[in-house]
């Protein structure tokens, strides 16, 4: 058996039984012994194959002498590993070898895993390391270095690691521009940028990534002008970041420009458009995408399907979902199932969500702790408590999933909504993990909607040792005493409010009218837009009074002023207003889809139903949690939200 024969055999083996069968014909050949062909049996095991590191560990402790190839194959394989810093044990084996010597793969490989691992001390003593065995004016090792810095948060000495190098090269540049924004350093990065004597595509869409994380979309957009050349992550990069902070007009500008321009899209940048569709509730454009991935042949991609599932379900059409998730022509990844669980998860159809996953179980594919999460969530949002718990401990017993912290917030939800607030705090308390802020301030979010103003208040001492400048907060507390008529406690805490400098974040809803973006803000100053929608809302709400008896639910109005204030303050609400706008602008037979960023409050609940009867309009409202199908009077959350 040749050397050749037995590595061409390997690179065809995708999984681990077939090559262990060609180590079989390697041992009966005696070729065990070879280190170059066991070199390769290794590398193939630890990198290639995605399940055999425990074999690449048994091979490596059965070969008598492992030379520095294979040693650094562990290193290499470990800090990929879930546990990255385990790669430091093949390593200092590596260093106690009194004839081996470790290399610059070595330093660089182990390097990753203790930046994969975030741990800067083993970090700082590898960096000393380097200097013993003559590595630290090694390129390759200094830039890992970099890189291992800015992983670990230490901007000024993953730069000051750069200062030293004698010559940087380009790909050292750019590790220094990720390290600085990796850290948060924007203004570090601009000035390693404007130093750079070459650039690279690689260095302007580091800086084009850095400034669109960063927020800087001005930035970014200016960067984005003056480059030479860009290529599909520069567009993807601006379509996702855009995207991300909310400016979807602008990432679906982007998307159309690339279109014209010829550029062939990719699936980066379909899904980061997709995306933006599902943020913004984009229901139109995203029937266009659509129509554009199926004619260029992206249905076989299954990230893009599972973009088409996700933007469907938040966009408000979860029939869609279902189509979508039925019809794949591409094996149905366990990103898929999650992704139409979640979506069923969110407009209230907690029992088709179960039936979906038992489907799921039965198919062969093995739940992870991110579809609990959906499971769990969709059980809250439908208040099946009891099924709630029973797959929480599913999820340990029979799966061995170790619950997140994520898992314990959605059971502290699933009691909280279902108004078993003390159920809720025993859990809390018997948590075998500390619990955080997010879990404290779920169950203060339960207080606040069912009025419990006793735990309200124990609830929120404990987040003020834990979290004592979070507005939001003070908020929930504020509307657990509104609520009861305690207008003196509700002015004690906007004092300390407005003390602290905290500010209340304001609510706003959006609206897709002929693929343009509709944005509404309660009080914010008037435009065109915003002009046409109260002058509609007045309208409607006049017609409200006499056809359907509507009166203001004044108890969602969260402050000790005159009635009179507290129903102009009440019908001004975003979603009201972009509801409006929808019934002024849209013809007539047109589902008007509203996308909120806080819970709908219960008066603007009542003017939707009684506006889809009135109106004969169907009202699809999504809000912070969930969403709301209005239609003849009637939600679909069944008024449990």
């Amino acid at each position: 058996m040749e050397e050749g024969w037995v590595v061409s055999l390997l690179s065809k083996c995708s999984n681990l039984k077939p090559t262990k069968q060609i180590h079989a014909h390697i041992f009966k050949a005696g070729l065990h012994t070879d280190p170059f062909i066991f070199g390769k049996l290794l590398l193939h095991c630890a990198v290639s194959i995605s399940d055999a590191l425990h074999y690449s560990l048994r091979l490596f402790h059965h070969f008598p002498n492992p030379d520095t190839f294979m040693h650094n194959t562990l290193i290499r394989a470990l800090s990929l590993s879930p546990n990255p810093l385990l790669s430091l044990h093949p390593f200092i084996q590596l260093r106690r070898q009194p004839t081996l010597f470790p290399d610059s793969f070595s330093f660089a490989f182990v390097l990753k895993g203790v930046a994969n691992s975030r741990n800067l001390r083993p970090g700082i003593q590898l960096h000393s390391q380097t200097f013993h065995h003559g590595f630290d004016a090694h390129i390759f090792v200094g830039t890992t270095l970099i890189s291992m810095y800015a992983e670990c948060g230490d901007s000024r000495s993953a730069l000051r690691v750069f200062d030293e190098m004698s010559e940087p090269n380009v790909v050292a540049w750019n590790a220094a521009v990720t390290a600085a924004f990796r850290c948060g350093d924007v203004e570090s990065a601009g000035d390693v940028f404007g130093r750079m004597p070459v650039r690279n595509l690689t260095s302007w869409n580091a800086m084009l990534a850095g400034y669109a994380k960063a927020g800087e979309l001005g930035l970014a957009r200016r960067i984005f002008c003056d480059m030479p050349l860009r290529d599909g992550v520069s567009w993807s990069t601006m379509i996702v970041g855009f995207a991300h902070h909310g400016c979807f007009n602008e990432a679906f500008g982007f998307f159309r420009e690339l279109l014209r321009e010829g550029i062939g899209t990719n699936e980066v940048s379909l899904t980061g458009v997709l995306s933006a569709c599902a943020q913004a509730g984009a229901f139109e454009f995203g029937k266009i995408l659509h129509g554009f991935v199926e004619k260029a042949g992206f249905l076989y991609v299954g990230s893009v399907n599972n973009a088409l599932i996700d933007t469907y379900s938040k966009c408000g059409n979860v029939a869609m979902a279902r189509l979508v998730f039925q019809n794949m022509p591409v094996a149905r990844s366990i990103v898929s199932w999650t992704s139409i669980i979640a979506g069923l998860a969110m407009h209230g159809y907690g029992e088709e969500a179960i039936q979906l996953f038992h489907e799921m179980e039965e198919s062969g594919v093995m739940p992870d702790g991110i579809t609990f999460i959906s499971l769990l969530y969709a059980c809250s949002h439908s208040g099946l408590v009891e099924q709630g718990y029973g797959f929480f401990c599913k999820m340990k017993n029979l799966y061995s999933i170790e619950p997140s912290i994520e898992h314990y917030g959605c059971m502290v939800d699933l009691y909280g909504r279902a108004a078993r607030l003390q159920k809720a705090y025993e859990f809390i308390c018997e948590m075998p993990v500390s619990p955080n802020a997010i879990i404290w301030r779920t169950l203060l979010g339960a207080c606040s909607i069912h009025g419990n103003i006793e735990l309200a208040e124990l609830v929120k001492a404990r987040l003020a040792e834990m979290d004592p400048d979070n507005s939001g907060d003070h908020v929930l507390l504020s509307n657990v005493y509104a609520i009861a008529g305690k207008w003196k406690d509700v002015a004690s805490i906007r004092r300390t409010m407005t003390e602290n400098s905290m500010k209340k974040a304001p609510g706003w809803s959006m609206i897709e009218i002929d693929k343009v973006i509709y944005g509404f803000v309660a009080g914010e100053k008037p435009n065109k837009a915003t002009q046409e929608a109260h002058e509609k809302l007045r309208e409607i709400m006049l017609r409200l009074r006499v056809e359907a008896g509507y009166a203001p639910q004044l108890r969602s109005v969260l402050h000790d002023i005159e009635e009179e204030e507290k129903e102009d303050s009440v019908s001004k609400h975003s979603e009201k207003l972009a509801a409006a706008f929808g019934i002024a602008k849209l013809p007539s037979g047109r589902i008007l889809r509203i996308v909120k960023n806080l819970r709908v409050c219960g008066d603007c609940h009542t003017v939707m139903k009684l506006m889809s009867k009135i109106y004969q309009v169907e009202i699809i409202v999504r809000d912070r949690s969930r969403f709301h199908s209005f239609k003849d009077g009637f939600c679909s959350c069944r008024d449990y939200w």
